[in-house]
């Protein structure tokens, strides 16, 4: 019983990062909607690195959520 409680706690731990997933994503955007807003002729140039942006800090979210599994049924 020891062990399952462990492997509970290790990935409830593990999920952790997605909290600041959700904070960067919220920063990402926010500066998207902000510079965009203030001078739209900038969307061609800034919404690709926005959109990169957003991929590689949800990929930390994905990561976390395998580990996570990894440690409850590995």
């Amino acid at each position: 019983m020891e062990l399952d409680a462990a492997k509970m706690i290790g990935a409830g731990l593990a999920v952790f990062p997605i909290l600041g997933v959700g904070i960067g994503l919220g920063l990402i955007f926010s500066s998207l909607i902000t510079s965009i807003g203030r001078n739209p002729a900038v969307e061609g140039a800034v919404m690709p690195k926005t959109m990169l942006g957003f991929a590689l800090t949800e990929a930390l979210a994905l990561f976390a959520l395998v580990i996570s599994l990894l440690i409850l049924y590995g």
